[in-house]
């Protein structure tokens, strides 16, 4: 049986969907890595790219996580029992996890948004980052960042 060699830098990720916007409108104070969990034919049109997680979030209820407002499209060769592409999806977390989040989510002005969502050995993933909304003027300044940064890249390859 051939041993599958990892790359340096390669973690395993095949990734389905991001969530671009989430880091430009939300400040990151946290984040962890949730199972989902997943019914019919999820898994195949999840494979084939077919998941948009853009305008989706996650709520704690009676100690259970839950990503709401992800869309995973209905699989093309699906039948009857084809899943339903916007129902509520449980997230696997340990308790503590959990409570954890819960605790960030009660202060004001937290919420919890999907920043990603991979396969990792087989088994799909959801990125999950507590985050806190940014200002305009926080905004502004991560762009003029940003300017400057492909400014600094540009003058740099010229002068090589």
């Amino acid at each position: 049986m051939a041993v599958k060699r990892k790359k340096p830098g390669d973690d395993g990720r095949k990734v389905v969907a991001e969530n671009p916007k989430a880091r430009y409108d939300f400040h990151i104070l946290e984040t962890l890595e949730a199972g989902l969990v997943r019914t019919g034919t999820e898994v195949k049109s999840m494979r084939a790219g077919k998941a948009a997680i853009r305008e989706a979030y996650v709520r704690v209820e009676r100690g259970e996580a839950w990503v709401m407002g992800m869309n995973v499209a209905t699989y093309e060769q699906g039948n009857v029992f084809n899943h339903e592409p916007d129902r509520t999806r449980k997230l696997l977390l340990h308790r503590r996890e959990i409570e954890g989040l819960h605790v960030h989510v009660t202060r004001k002005g937290n919420t919890i948004i999907p920043l990603s969502l991979y396969f990792r050995e087989g088994r799909a993933k959801l990125s999950i980052g507590v985050a806190r909304g940014k200002d305009k003027g926080d905004k502004r300044q991560a762009m003029a960042e940003r300017d400057m940064k492909r400014q600094l890249d540009r003058d740099m390859k010229q002068r090589d």
